[in-house]
């Protein structure tokens, strides 16, 4: 280990900076978040350290470093383009034993500053002793997707008891299982998903049972997005990874399903036309039924649960029953289908307003207001209309739509198996005879479909299960 690893208490503590740039400022700031008094010497300061000492938030030298100060000062960091200044100082630094780091200079540093995620008052710090920051910066940015923003929150809740668990539990190994318990279980998960008061509560009912208790588990509605796997949150991945028992719909590709927990339950609750494998009344009690057998319970819908995906008559009935839950969302296939297609859903040029309308037929109808998907200058979206697009391109014609406005379809859009076809209400329904789309199928009208040919960008990769699902005749 080249470095010994450790945290400085810099509050209120004086802390000199010298050079007045941008890479001052990027130090300025980290010592600035830490509470540290910052004495600046620089004959001229950046745009953002101006403003800083104008607002008061540093003490500013405007003139060249000189031998006497140092002197007094907790910390120095050498920051300035002159070589022979960052040497001295921390020759200087050196002599009065005040921890010194030269930004870009390693063997001139008694402390390097490592690349830092803040979840304050959690904070984890990434080094690879000057060897390479921009590696530094690369694990960093991997470590931010397992460490929540919550845990800043979770780390107060756990300085708040304390002192109870430490008095509930007198052997230290109790208090380790106790914590491990609090700190992958319901209660973590109500700071993460800000309901802190409820956190609150069930760490006051842990400590009066002297455990937690398995009464009530917890339902995760989330939302897989289109089909890539990529296109998961962050808070998606953490919670499919954990849940006791998965129920999922048929639009989930298994790339996706393949990332939640290997020893979870797995109960497929798909829909398909014409075929239920189970009604949505019976999902609905299912979820809240798991639950209340203190499962944590992952409901996972392709898309956004809150766009056609009938999460809100979930919730609703969760939320009836008692039973905690939270909300995450997934891209909607809409955004995601038209991203990877090329295909703006907006565009100054083309179209100033986007709606998403469900083409799902029932009784051999489609009851929508074809008046108002009729207006010009908008792009209209149909989710799962590939089975009505004769009727959707009969009414829009009925209705005003030009027959040469462009449409396109996209099949498994973000998977491997994605495809587009473009043409005109005139022809699409040749094209469509022609070409026979795999479902799932969107369906995007407007002028914006112009652009598709210009700004496609993405292109499905051979021989790949990414994103891949079951075709079903939408």
């Amino acid at each position: 280990m080249d470095y010994f690893p450790i945290f400085l208490d810099l509050k209120n503590k004086s802390c000199l900076v010298v050079g007045g740039g941008a890479v001052a400022e990027r130090k300025i700031a980290l010592l600035l978040k830490s509470g540290a008094d910052v004495i600046l010497i620089a004959p001229d300061l950046s745009h953002d350290l101006t403003t800083w000492r104008d607002m008061g938030r540093l003490t500013h030298l405007k003139r060249e470093f000189q031998d006497g100060d140092l002197s007094g000062h907790h910390l120095a960091i050498a920051a300035t383009n002159n070589a022979a200044i960052n040497r001295r100082v921390a020759e200087i630094a050196d002599e009065m034993h005040i921890p010194v780091n030269v930004v870009d200079q390693p063997a001139l540093c008694s402390f390097i500053v490592p690349s830092i995620i803040d979840r304050s008052p959690v904070v984890a710090a990434i080094s690879t002793s000057g060897a390479s920051p921009v590696l530094a910066r690369l694990i960093r940015s991997r470590l931010e997707s397992l460490i929540p923003a919550g845990y800043g929150r979770l780390a107060n809740l756990c300085n708040r008891f304390r002192q109870r668990v430490k008095d509930t539990f007198a052997e230290p190994a109790d208090r380790r299982i106790f914590w491990d318990r609090v700190l992958q279980g319901g209660v973590a998960e109500r700071v993460f998903s800000g309901h802190d008061k409820e956190a609150d509560q069930l760490m006051e009912k842990a400590l009066r049972t002297t455990g937690l208790s398995d009464e009530m588990g917890e339902v995760y509605l989330v939302g897989a997005g289109p089909g890539d796997p990529d296109l998961l949150t962050f808070r998606a991945l953490r919670l499919m990874q954990q849940a006791d028992v998965v129920v999922y719909d048929r639009l989930v590709a298994k790339a996706i399903l393949d990332m939640t927990r290997h020893n979870a339950e797995h109960i497929y609750v798909g829909k398909e036309r014409d075929k239920h494998a189970m009604r949505q009344e019976e999902i609905n009690q299912l979820l809240a039924k798991l639950a209340k057998q203190g499962k944590r319970v992952l409901r996972l819908k392709g898309g956004d649960p809150f766009i056609f995906g009938r999460g809100g008559e979930e919730i609703d009935t969760l939320a009836e029953e008692g039973v905690p839950f939270q909300v995450i969302p997934g891209i909607t296939a809409a955004a995601g289908c038209a991203s990877y297609s090329g295909i703006p859903l907006t565009h100054r040029d083309y179209a100033q307003a986007v709606t998403f309308v469900t083409g799902h037929l029932k009784d051999g109808t489609m009851n929508l207001n074809w008046e108002m998907l009729a207006q010009p200058n908008q792009t209209t979206v149909f989710y799962m209309g590939l089975v009505g697009l004769p009727v959707i391109c009969r009414e829009l014609q009925n209705h005003g739509v030009p027959d040469d406005m462009p449409i396109a379809l996209i099949q498994q859009g973000t998977t491997h198996k994605q495809r587009v076809f473009t043409g005109t209400l005139r022809n699409i329904l040749d094209i469509v005879e022609k070409e026979r789309p795999k479902p799932p199928t969107l369906i995007i009208v407007g002028r914006v479909v112009e652009l598709q040919e210009k700004l496609a960008w993405y292109e499905a990769p051979p021989d790949s299960e990414q994103g891949a699902t079951s075709p079903v005749d939408f």
